[in-house]
């Protein structure tokens, strides 16, 4: 966090225990500036002071009067605001002049009310759209936690990342980021240090690992050594476009990575496997979908008396790294235009933090070999999106940004499926968790006998050496395993050839042909 100097004044949104939490640490640490006020809507509070610093309210009526300066910075500290509440506040701050707006995470990052300023960071557009997430008592959720050794794969990727961030106040023994990028397992490892140092959490043992899920005999020797209890299995590659155009390297990483992982986890007598998927798993229609699909038969069918392993399903969520929300940023601060690839295109959002604590929870209270599915609520059109996000940044769509259409790509669909035909989702006792049952005559499908066919294509092996990453091999394997794979060889688009004269909503319809790369 930056430091805003003396001269700086800090008026905190809310005169709650979290912005009166806030408002201590500030003036005992004396480097980030003075908080000049509170401003709150409870009458009970207005006209008061708090520590000695005056409360003014209500905000709508109090913020307009003060007089901003360059280095004045509003916090906006009252973790359980809805949505609608927090876009009403960003609007009145920003017509007050406030250019500078921090925000603490949201109520489920909250433990029993504690605070502290390094969690405070700039607003951004996932804070003011899709719902309210649901609040989730961390520490009772984490019980099951306590004193155990926790893996997290995929530790510095947006999931992965997040899940150690809620891990800290769950009283683990040891938290273990795996990873294969050295940088991101670098950058949550030194993260998770500075939020301990600064009270976040418990005391932890932070142990960074560097690995790879391919490497078979790695993943037997390092589960060996590091004794965990708990994993949590978020690694995958998940760009779809991407991946459709290295299907091999899909399959290689995200399929028999984890079936390393799964069979080192057992060897290992690991007691419970968390592994998180995708609504793209459901009906695949992409190779990425395909190698979720699979990955969610695989370790639903390692489960056994002496192990707890459980799959966590969930569609998009809000502000991943290389999400669309990152490119529509980019694409407003260069003045435009913003690309959609389809005018009907929608998906189901989630924040990263609710994402993640629903994760948590279901880790404890699922049930052995069970899927389970976290409540999407209604999905969003992405041009939604898109004019939210324009709107957010001070521009009018059309008029000021325009929204171009590009076309859907290979291995996408305009929408997504939470659940298949052959499954029923049936509620829970614990909110926005529902689990997954097959229902009667649901297909079935031998996850390992499709693994043992496609090993050759991943790995060289002299008897069929033609196999070896061949992609069109993969591909017909592939799609007897799900059949939609072959009926979407080619996806709709939003216009044909490299422009259509038709004119859609804010911008023109424009599609891109991308060239096939090698695979």
């Amino acid at each position: 966090m930056k430091k805003t100097g003396r001269a700086s004044k800090l008026y905190i949104i809310g005169a709650g225990f979290a912005g009166r939490t806030l408002a201590a640490e500030i003036r005992a640490k004396a480097i980030f500036g003075t908080v000049v006020a509170f401003l709150d809507d409870d009458p009970a509070k207005i006209g008061k002071k708090i520590g000695g610093v005056p409360v003014l309210g209500p905000i709508r009526d109090a913020a307009p009067l003060l007089r901003m300066k360059s280095a004045d910075e509003a916090i906006i500290a009252i973790p359980s605001a809805s949505r609608e509440y927090l876009s009403e506040l960003y609007g009145i701050l920003k017509n007050a002049g406030f250019q500078r707006i921090r925000i603490l995470p949201g109520i489920s990052q909250i433990i029993e009310g504690e605070a502290h300023l390094i969690q405070t960071r700039s607003i951004d557009p996932q804070d003011l759209l899709g719902r309210t997430p649901v609040a989730v008592n961390l520490k009772e959720s984490l019980a099951y936690l306590r004193d155990k050794r926790v893996l997290v794969t995929g530790a510095g990727g947006s999931i992965g990342s997040e899940l150690c961030r809620q891990l800290l106040s769950g009283g683990a023994s040891r938290l273990y980021l795996f990873g294969h990028g050295e940088n991101s397992i670098y950058l949550i490892d030194r993260e998770l240090r500075l939020l301990q140092e600064e009270g976040v959490g418990e005391k932890a043992t932070i142990v960074p690992v560097i690995g790879d899920l391919k490497d078979r005999d790695y993943m037997h020797y390092i589960l060996d050594r590091l004794k965990a209890d708990v994993i949590f299995h978020t690694a995958a590659y998940k760009h779809v476009p991407m991946m459709e155009e290295n299907p091999v390297a899909a399959v290689e990483n995200n399929l028999f990575g984890t079936k390393n992982l799964v069979d080192a986890a057992r060897a290992a007598a690991v007691k419970r496997f968390v592994h998180i998927t995708t609504d793209k798993a459901v009906d695949p229609v992409s190779v990425y979908g395909v190698s979720k699909f699979l990955c969610e038969k695989l370790v639903l069918a390692a489960a056994s008396e002496e192990n707890r392993f459980i799959v966590v399903r969930f569609g998009n969520v809000l502000g991943s790294r290389g999400s669309i929300m990152l490119l529509f940023q980019k694409q407003i601060e260069k003045g435009g235009p913003v690309t959609v690839t389809h005018p009907d295109m929608r998906r189901w959002f989630m924040t990263i933090p609710e994402a993640c604590s629903l994760v948590l929870k279901a880790g404890g209270v699922g049930e052995n070999g069970r899927l389970y599915l976290l409540d999407m609520g209604e999905p969003v059109l992405i041009r939604d999106l898109a004019e939210q996000m324009i709107r957010f940044y001070g521009f009018e769509p059309g008029r000021d940004i325009k929204i171009e259409y590009t076309g859907t790509r290979q291995g996408e669909r305009l929408d997504e499926k939470l659940w298949s035909a052959g499954e029923e989702p049936l509620p829970t006792e614990f909110s926005r968790i529902l689990k997954v049952q097959r229902r009667p005559g649901a297909a079935c499908l031998d996850v390992e006998v499709l693994l043992e066919r496609l090993s050759s294509v991943v790995r060289r092996d002299p008897r069929r050496p033609g196999d070896y990453r061949n992609a069109v091999l993969l591909r017909k394997l592939l799609e007897e395993a799900a059949p939609g794979l072959a009926r979407k060889s080619a996806a709709p688009s939003a216009g044909t050839g490299t422009a259509a004269a038709e004119a859609t909503g804010p911008g023109q319809v424009i599609r891109i042909k991308r060239p096939s790369l090698i695979r």
